[in-house]
C-alpha cells in the first residue's frame, strides 16, 4: 500500500531533483510551458490489434475525425500509430504504415491539429514530418541521422523512448538493475547528446512504461514498477527535458472500469512532476489536471 510517508522518503533521499526544471519550447504555434502547466497527448490508433477500442480507428476518415474530437477535448498533441505494440499483435512494414497514416497527418495537420507519429521506423518519421507532423514520437533505439537532421530542420520535436531492445516490438525480459531509473538517466543522456549534436533541441523523454517486456506480464510486478517509474520522474527532469508518460490500463484490477485506470495513474504522474501525459482518456486526464492544480 503506497503512503504518505513512502513519499516523504522518496523526496528526502532525492530533494535537489525536486527542483529541476525542464526546457519549454514550441512546437508549430503552441508554446509549451511544461514548468507550470503538464500537456496532454491524445491517442489515435489505425491498427485493428489495439486493444483499447475507443482509440482504434479503421479508415482515414475515422482517424481524422477522433483526432479533431481528441484536441477539442483538451489534447495538445495527438499521436498517431499505425502498429500496435502488443506482442501478438500483427507487423506492419514501413510502407503499410505509410499508406495508413499519411492521410491522416494530412488532414489534421490541414486542420491545425498538432500531430505526432509513433514509429521505430526512421522512413515513416521522415514520410510523416513531410506530411505535416510535428513531433516523432520513436520507440526504438536507432533512429537515422536523416530523420534528426530532417525533425531540426522542420523544429519539429522528438520523443525518445527507453527501450531495453531494438525496438518496441523486439523486446525480452526487462531488466531492473539496482535502480531502474538511473538506467534509464543514462540511456537518455547518450541519446539526448546524438540528436542536439544533429540539431535537434525540442527533445522529450519517454520512459516507456506501457511496452510489454516478458518479465513484466505479473499485474502486480508490472504495476509496482509503473508506480515506482511514475513518482521518480522528477529525477529524470534533471536532464533538462520534459517527460512523457503513457499512461497504463491495470485492467487485472479495474476489470470493467478499466477506463478509470489511467485517470488514476495520471495522479501518480502529477506527483511525480510528469510534464506530458499521453492518452486514451483525454477529458478524464484533462480533468485530474485541472483538478490537482487547484490544490
Amino acid at each position: 500500500m503506497l503512503k504518505i510517508e513512502q513519499l516523504a522518503e522518496l523526496v528526502e533521499r532525492n530533494r535537489p531533483a525536486i527542483q529541476a526544471r525542464v526546457r519549454e519550447f514550441s512546437i508549430g504555434d503552441k508554446f509549451f510551458a511544461f514548468n507550470s502547466r503538464p500537456a496532454i497527448m491524445g491517442v489515435v490508433n489505425l491498427s485493428p490489434d489495439s486493444w483499447y477500442r475507443e482509440s482504434v480507428c479503421l479508415s482515414a476518415d475515422r482517424a481524422i475525425q477522433r483526432g479533431n474530437v481528441l484536441s477539442a477535448q483538451g489534447a495538445d498533441i495527438v499521436d498517431i500509430g499505425a502498429e500496435s505494440t502488443l506482442a501478438q499483435a500483427s507487423l506492419a512494414s514501413a510502407t503499410d504504415q505509410m499508406k495508413k497514416l499519411m492521410p491522416v497527418v494530412s488532414g489534421l495537420s490541414a486542420g491545425k491539429v498538432l500531430v505526432s507519429i509513433e514509429t521505430y521506423e526512421s522512413a515513416v518519421a521522415l514520410a510523416g514530418l513531410e506530411a505535416g507532423a510535428r513531433v516523432i514520437n520513436f520507440t526504438g533505439m536507432k533512429p537515422s541521422e536523416a530523420m534528426l537532421a530532417e525533425i531540426a530542420a522542420r523544429e519539429a520535436a522528438l520523443i525518445i523512448c527507453y527501450v531495453q531492445g531494438e525496438n518496441v516490438r523486439a523486446v525480452g525480459d526487462f531488466d531492473f538493475g539496482k535502480d531502474p531509473v538511473a538506467m534509464m538517466e543514462e540511456f537518455f543522456a547518450g541519446m539526448i547528446e546524438r540528436a542536439t549534436r544533429l540539431g535537434v533541441d525540442r527533445i522529450i523523454l519517454d520512459p516507456g512504461l506501457g511496452f510489454y517486456y516478458r518479465n513484466l506480464q505479473d499485474s502486480v510486478v508490472r504495476i509496482r514498477h509503473q508506480m515506482n517509474i511514475f513518482l521518480n520522474t522528477f529525477r529524470l527532469r534533471r536532464l533538462g527535458c520534459p517527460i512523457c508518460h503513457a499512461l497504463p490500463h491495470a485492467f487485472e484490477f479495474f476489470g470493467e472500469e478499466v477506463r478509470c485506470a489511467e485517470p488514476f495513474f495520471a495522479v501518480l504522474a502529477s506527483l511525480g512532476k510528469t510534464d506530458l501525459f499521453r492518452t486514451h482518456e483525454v477529458p478524464r486526464i484533462k480533468a485530474v489536471i485541472e483538478t490537482l492544480a487547484a490544490f
